[in-house]
Parts: structure tokens; sequence; C-alpha cells
């Protein structure tokens, strides 16, 4: 007996799941897909056949994801990016800089540099378009591997087989309180002690800077005191402001902020004075072609870092 044959998943019915899944609800993606909400219906339904899997659950106020569905998004997404990929590659071949491309930033430069690299990714590529993804290095790099973003700024990144890096530049990292009666933000040098002897709310781990903070402190034989493990640098900012906590951060992260008048920073010194640091770096997919786009925004984004942020003192860095 001959066995029934798998029919090949169509994109369109990918694209119409994802859409679904995005906005919640199927009248939603059929207005902005502009179906008919029977047609789109059809199409999902049949690729749950086709995968012999339930990927929503139907509420009063719209779907939600099962648990395959949720796999299946993660998958449909670089899907869709890899084909709007392959588009750009070819327009590339006939010289015109057109496309998508997205970026990745950490939450400290983002609030920061988003509307810099967007203004400038405008102005020397008028025909293409730019996505900028904010999240943290350890999550960055997992979308890298799926295929969801192109590019990423990180933190002390780990060399990986699926994962190209390049080095950017070290900043320093500085021990931040309320300011009480400090007139300026930035004060005198922190040691290692100092900030052991502060209760800290910081990021849970393997946020970058935890990491980094938690080698160095047990290099010298001490304990961070954890009070609260926040990954919001805004809200941090905001706790050690208003309460009795310290955070470790970059100057970057608090420059500029709502917070700024009521904190100070002091730069956390190791044994010998060199500056505590954390290294950024550039990554991009090992496993993925570098097309003229990626590789312009990749040197515009070096650019824009080079040009805004101010590298550790090389004889303070060693």
């Amino acid at each position: 007996m001959t066995g029934l044959r798998s029919r090949p998943v169509d994109l369109k019915q990918i694209d119409y799941f994802v859409r679904v899944a995005e906005l919640g609800s199927f009248t939603r993606a059929a207005s902005v897909l502009r179906v008919a909400q029977p047609a789109l219906s059809r199409q999902v339904r049949a690729l749950e056949v086709e995968l012999r899997q339930t990927l929503f659950e139907r509420n009063g106020r719209g779907v939600v994801l099962t648990e395959a569905g949720k796999r299946l998004l993660a998958h449909g997404r670089g899907i869709l990016q890899q084909v709007q990929r392959a588009r750009q590659d070819l327009d590339e071949q006939r010289g015109a800089a057109s496309g998508l491309v997205s970026i990745g930033l950490p939450p400290s430069l983002s609030r920061t540099h988003t509307a810099p690299l967007v203004e400038a990714f405008r102005q020397r590529f008028p025909r293409a378009r730019l996505t900028v993804v904010e999240g943290l290095s350890t999550y960055m790099l997992e979308w890298l591997t799926q295929g969801r973003i192109d590019a990423a700024v990180v933190y002390n990144a780990v060399p990986a087989a699926a994962i190209e890096l390049g080095p950017l530049m070290e900043e320093a990292m500085f021990l931040v309180t309320a300011r009480g009666r400090a007139t300026r933000l930035v004060g005198r040098p922190a040691t290692l002690a100092d900030a052991a002897a502060h209760e800290l709310v910081i990021p849970s781990r393997p946020h970058a800077i935890r990491m980094r903070l938690e080698t160095a402190l047990a290099q010298a034989g001490l304990k961070p005191r954890i009070g609260l493990e926040i990954e919001s640098v805004p809200a941090i900012l905001e706790l050690v402001q208003r309460h009795p906590l310290a955070a470790v951060l970059s100057l970057n992260a608090i420059a500029g902020s709502a917070q700024e008048p009521g904190l100070a920073a002091r730069p956390i010194r190791l044994p010998g004075g060199a500056a505590l640091a954390t290294s950024l770096w550039l990554a991009t997919s090992a496993q993925r072609p570098r097309g003229p786009l990626l590789e312009q925004t990749v040197a515009l984004v070096r650019e824009l870092l080079a040009a805004t942020l101010a590298p550790v003192a090389p004889n303070k860095s060693r």
C-alpha cells in the first residue's frame, strides 16, 4: 500500500500564520493582509492539517498560540526573513542598496543610538529598510543563529562556530549611586571593595555586565551583595535614585537619561589601577553570506559607535 505524500508547505500559509500569531486575531490579520477572513482561516487550517498540529487555541478575544504554534512562529519568522534576504541579495547583484537589514542593540545603547543609526541609515541607503531590535547579548546571539536578525552589538561575546565576531571597543564600568551632595555625574574612582560593599540592583545571569563584575570580584576574593535582579536599565536607574541601592553600568547607560541629574557615577578600578571594563563586539552569522547592504550597515554601526562612545584609555584598560 502506497503512503500518502505530504504536500509542501506554502510560503503564503507561513506568512498568514505569522501575521495571525503576531496580531492575535484572524480579523485583524485579514484586515492587514487585505484578504477575506474565511480565506485566511482556510489557509491556516490547511497548514495545521499539513503539519498535523493545532497551532492556535481560539477564544472570545481572539487566538493564542499553542506550544506547537510558538515553535512554528520562531521558524516561520526565520523562513520569511531568509526569503526576504534572498530577494535582497538578487537586488544587490544589480548594484541597488535595497532590501531589509535587521540590527540588534543592547539596552544600554538602544536608547541613545537607535535614532542616530536610523537617521544615518535612511540618509545613506534611501532605498533600503532598517529594523532595530533591542535585547540582551545572550538573546541576540540566539536570534542571529535563528536568522531573526542580521547583526548585533553584544557585550563580552564568547567565540562560537555559528557566529563571526569583530571587536569594537571596551567600555568602562561605573558604580552608580544616588547623587546626594555630589555636584557632578562622574566622581572619584571606586574600588572593587566599594562595589562589594553596596547592595546592588543588577541584571540576572548571564548578563554580560553581571558576569564581568562577579568574575572581577571573585578574583579579588570578594562577593557581590545582590539586592534586586532587574533587566531594564531605566528601572535600575530609577531604583538607584529612589532607594539605598547601587548599580554597575556603563556611562552611556546613564548619560542623557531622565535620572541623570539625581545620580553619581564612579569609575571602578581594579587592583593596580586598571579600569574595570566590558568589551563590545559586532556579531554576524557565520552561516549566511554578508551581502553589500549588510557589509555597509555594519561599517555604519562601527562608524557611529566610534564617534559617540569613548573607549577605555589604553594605559588603563590592561
